[in-house]
């Protein structure tokens, strides 16, 4: 049995908008297993504005990893990618001393919305070819360190030895050699 279930998740993916959806689903998810419901809005927006800056800025491709890793009293979500250049963060005083078009405008602000949700944030290089971009949230004082949900896996294995064994089945309506299939989209 694993006296301390797993506290890091990492996603691999290509930084395309539908990609970026299941990504956010996937966060919301790990942190209500967690108990860290309080943190799912401002991670979902945090990781949707870094994958959306992979998309729209990495070269030469979009490939990118995401980990969220629970640490004793953070929650911490970096967004790895193969673009070595560092981002540029808009300044919210450049932005209202230009025209009114540029002040509405509806892209330049993702750092800065990831800076006014998060308690920290920054980039580092990784490596030659590459960069991570990171922020952190304060986990709830309510939730204890290390609080997450039971494993199951123990209660299934406990009720499995209920079933007689089972050494060949023949399934008439069904092929021989069926081709995989899966769930996941692309």
């Amino acid at each position: 049995m694993i006296s301390h279930p797993s506290r890091h998740c990492t996603v691999e993916l290509q930084a395309l908008p539908s990609r970026i959806g299941q990504v956010r689903r996937i966060v919301s998810a790990q942190l209500r297993y967690w108990h860290l419901d309080p943190l799912i809005d401002r991670a979902a927006l945090g990781v949707t504005e870094l994958l959306t800056n992979v998309h729209r800025h990495a070269q030469p491709d979009k490939t990118c990893t995401v980990e969220i890793e629970l640490l004793l009293d953070r929650l911490m979500v970096s967004v790895r990618d193969h673009d070595p250049r560092l981002p540029v963060v808009a300044d919210i005083h450049d932005i209202k001393d230009t025209k009114d078009a540029d002040a509405l405008a509806t892209c330049g602000r993702g750092l800065a919305m990831v800076a006014a949700v998060s308690e920290s944030w920054g980039v580092r290089p990784d490596g030659d070819s590459g960069k991570v971009v990171w922020f952190t949230l304060p986990t709830p004082s309510s939730t204890p360190a290390g609080a997450a949900r039971p494993l199951r896996r123990a209660i299934t294995e406990k009720h499995a030895h209920q079933f007689a064994k089972v050494d060949h089945v023949d399934d008439l309506h069904r092929p021989e050699h069926a081709p995989a299939r899966s769930a996941v989209v692309g």
